[in-house]
């Protein structure tokens, strides 16, 4: 027999197992080859022994043993080094671990040292006074202020800045602050890190400690970008910059933050901010306001900004053994919350609420960037790399953000409404200021007279969780958006002047969802949404009828707490050029109450059902759970509009109407929802349509026929019982017609899921873009037998979700689905143990 072990490049195997040597020039050859192809045929060795005439005294089979051995070492060096990296992961993850064993050691320690004594309910002194406050048995008693401080000399800069480094450290690894861990965050190798929010101190505070695969300094380099990961930070303004001995620097900074919903403020702060290198090698970036402070920096109050605080705060990044960084960051604020409406309190008092927006983005951000560095920024099937496809991101997300908060510094001012103030309605008359939006000057129209209109509006909402919402808004558009309005927006700002919507514009066709990219934990999409045959203005001279939108979707994720909602869209030309204009509009929806509880973070829902809208509306989880009682969140929306300044009034009253018709169809979904919820929070599933019952009792007689064992673990006939078992079945089961294009037309819950899609967007995927190359040749080589004996068995492989995720299945079967005449209905398949890679 054939010994087939791996041997060193000299060495192949003969069938009476001696060793072959090969010369350098032979290696070499057969080294180009197997660059070329890992996997020669046999006709390609027979022809490379042709080619190479130092190959000439050595078998077929001799070459066959050389490229076996030498995939079997190319396998065991990558095996090798992918136990190496995560070997080196989990150390550092332990290393991690122990300190946060010995910081929590520290904490148990100086609770029992002060709550040991049992005494009167009233507040005790406490020897840690790095903490802002604290609380003892329900009451909070601030610390002693700290003397007004000279900030007048760098000396006392230098100062303040140590003394905010000590009070930094003393929250990262220190007891300062009681920390506990944040809801719905389980530490582990696969986890973005121990996430921690604060327990009763001053503000809201968050904590994160991870490890990430880059260098300390390019985390210091990245985090220090901050409105480049952080959504909600409008502008970092350096104002000044001193040495600060070894390397290090005091800089004073003026930070804006936008406000997240119309009924808020936006907040900005003066800062201090000390980067430094400690004894151990440990880089720090430390940061506080410039508040108590006597001839120091400082700005006047500054028009539609409430000035907030930034209490000790920071980043502690340490070089790790074997390359990478551990680090820590703490994020304390307090955000005058005094200032906001009641509702919105909860809001500006919430540590989680702290620790997703700006905590969490941080650690998501070192990431991403580490995941990009690693595959060399390579560029997708778009041709745009991941540095790009985030600036698209920014973007949208900046200028949702910009018109929103509708800043008089960029040319926005109140329209006067129309006797109802439930849409505000702002103009700008300089619309070259928002996101490079440049409208070219057309039809003898000059760029200068162009307006860009902003209707914006909020809305409190009862019990309808912000993540299931979201979800209804981006598969369901047709239900709350008037393709009319699309279609005008998006000729608008192609070419400027354009004709109000009407008759003109034609029929519209079905929406479908093409990805363009996502973040690791897909808690953010980027995607093209194509409006299939929409029709534009007579003026705008495009070739198709089909129209285009760049969307971005976050905060899908049911199980993310305190995590706002977001889906930010704007009309883009089929060119799709990196410095189009953006002209963003969408929605926020973000909770007020938390959220216990959550079903997996890949399902996914159909409301279509729920809503009678027609369609196939029986995806639903019934595992979806959200608090007991009501569940509060606000809803914001903005739409912009470009317009010729002589339409403006005209323009602004469609707008306003448009929003007003979104929030009604916005509030009828919600109602939907919330009358849907049963006792114990969760969405009751529907029934489902007599055809989904008919098919489900086809796809169960067709398997039982040919493969003469029950798919259904159940003996019962009736259609509501086989519907409800094969929708809840534990493998992917899904049907695909029978076409020269194959597309599917129904999966189970699993198959969904697997899928990454719903019911409604389920029959824009093709069987052709699921299965990969492999797949498709066995597909297409056993699709006689199965027509012929009515199934087939099939090798495990790798398939692709609609999302582009490689999908994992130990083995998968097809079966031919016969109706009630015996004629071929459609083709089934059920992946088995399928799983994301």
């Amino acid at each position: 027999m054939m010994a087939m072990s791996c041997k060193d490049d000299k060495g192949g195997i003969m069938d009476n197992g001696k060793y072959v040597r090969y010369t350098p020039e032979q290696i070499e050859a057969l080294e180009r080859v197997y660059h070329e192809c890992p996997k020669p045929s046999s006709l390609r060795r027979q022809q490379l022994i042709r080619e190479c005439p130092i190959l000439s005294n050595i078998e077929p089979k001799q070459i066959k043993v050389w490229f076996q051995n030498r995939r079997c070492r190319e396998k065991q060096r990558k095996e090798s080094s992918r136990l190496h990296s995560v070997n080196r992961k989990l150390a550092a993850m332990n290393k991690l671990l122990i300190e946060e064993n010995e910081r929590l050691q520290k904490q148990v320690s100086h609770l029992v040292g002060k709550n040991g004594p049992v005494r009167p309910n009233t507040a005790h002194a406490t020897n840690d006074t790095s903490c802002e406050s604290v609380v003892t048995n329900g009451q909070r008693r601030l610390t002693p202020q700290h003397p007004p401080r000279d900030a007048s000399t760098p000396a006392g800069l230098l100062s303040i800045a140590e003394e905010t480094l000590a009070e930094f450290l003393s929250k990262a690894t220190g007891t300062a602050i009681e920390w506990v861990q944040m809801p719905g965050m389980k530490p582990g190798p696969d986890s973005i890190g121990i996430v921690s929010i604060a327990h009763g101190c001053n503000g809201v505070a968050a904590r994160a400690c991870g490890l990430v695969a880059l260098e300390p300094t390019r985390v210091a380099e990245i985090l220090k970008d901050r409105p480049s990961w952080f959504r909600d930070c409008r502008a970092v303004n350096i104002l000044n910059v001193l040495p600060a001995g070894t390397g290090g620097s005091i800089e004073i900074l003026y930070m804006q933050l936008y406000a997240p919903t119309t009924l808020a403020t936006a907040r900005d702060f003066l800062l201090l901010r000390y980067t430094s290198v400690t004894q151990d090698g440990s880089l720090v970036v430390c940061e506080r306001s410039l508040t108590n402070i006597q001839n120091g920096p400082s700005i006047p109050p500054v028009a539609n900004f409430v000035r907030a605080e930034m209490l000790a705060s920071g980043y502690l990044i340490r070089p790790c053994e074997g390359g990478g960084s551990i680090i820590h960051i703490v994020d304390h604020m307090d955000l005058e919350a005094y200032s906001v409406p009641e509702v919105l309190r909860p809001l500006y008092e919430s540590s989680t609420m702290l620790a997703q927006k700006m905590t969490i983005m941080a650690l998501r951000q070192l990431r991403q960037i580490a995941l990009e560095v690693s595959q060399s920024g390579a560029p997708n099937n778009w041709g745009r790399r991941p540095a790009e496809l985030r600036a698209l991101s920014q973007r949208l997300s900046r200028g949702f953000n910009e018109a929103l908060n509708g800043f008089t510094t960029e040319g926005w001012s109140l329209m006067a409404n129309d006797g109802v103030d439930d849409v505000t309605v702002l103009v700008n008359s300089s619309p070259e200021k928002l996101m490079g939006l440049i409208l070219p000057t057309a039809n003898g129209y000059s760029s200068v007279t162009n307006v860009v209109l902003c209707a914006k509006a909020s809305m409190l909402l009862q019990n309808v969780p912000p993540a299931l919402l979201l979800r209804f808004l981006r598969e369901h558009r047709s239900e709350w958006a008037d393709y009319n309005i699309d279609a005008y927006t998006a000729a608008a700002v192609k070419i400027g002047p354009c004709s109000l919507p009407g008759g003109q514009i034609g029929n519209f066709g079905g929406q479908v969802i093409l990805p363009l990219a996502h973040t690791i934990e897909h808690e953010e999409l980027l995607e093209v949404i194509k409006m299939e045959g929409v029709g534009h203005c007579a003026e705008d001279a495009l070739v198709s009828g089909d129209m285009f939108l760049l969307q971005l979707c976050n905060g899908m994720d049911e199980n993310a707490v305190g995590m706002c909602a977001e889906l930010i869209f704007a009309p883009i030309d089929a060119s799709f050029a990196d410095d189009a204009p953006l002209l963003p509009s969408g929605f926020r929806i973000i909770p007020l109450d938390p959220i216990k509880g959550g079903s997996s973070p890949n399902r996914t829902l159909d409301l279509a059902s729920a809503l009678d809208i027609g369609g196939s509306g029986t995806r639903t989880s019934s595992n979806y759970y959200v608090a007991s009682g009501s569940a509060r969140s606000v809803m914001t929306i903005a739409f912009e509009f470009a317009c010729e300044s002589h339409m403006q009034e005209t323009v602004a009253a469609l707008a306003r109407q448009y929003v007003r018709t979104v929030i009604s169809s916005v509030q009828k979904v919600a109602s939907a929802l919330s009358s849907n919820m049963n006792s114990n929070g969760a969405l009751q599933a529907p029934l489902g349509t007599p055809e989904a019952h008919i098919l489900a009792r086809w796809i169960s007689r067709s398997y039982s026929f040919y493969l003469g064992a029950e798919l259904l673990k159940s003996g019962s006939e009736r259609s509501e019982n086989v519907l409800k078992l094969l929708w809840s079945h534990s493998d992917a089961i899904m049907c695909c017609s029978l076409k020269a294009m194959p597309v599917f037309t129904f999966a189970n819950q699993a198959g969904l899921d697997m899928l990454e899609t719903t019911l409604v967007a389920l029959q824009d995927i093709s069987l052709e873009k699921v299965l990969d190359e492999h797949g498709r040749k066995g597909l297409f080589t056993e699709f006689a037998q199965i027509m012929q004996q009515g199934f087939v068995c099939l090798q495990g492989g790798v398939c692709s979700s609609s999302m582009g995720r490689p999908v994992s299945y130990e083995r998968a079967v097809a079966w031919k689905v016969v109706n009630e005449e015996e004629n071929v209905h459609c083709l089934a398949f059920m992946f088995i143990n399928w799983s994301f890679v």
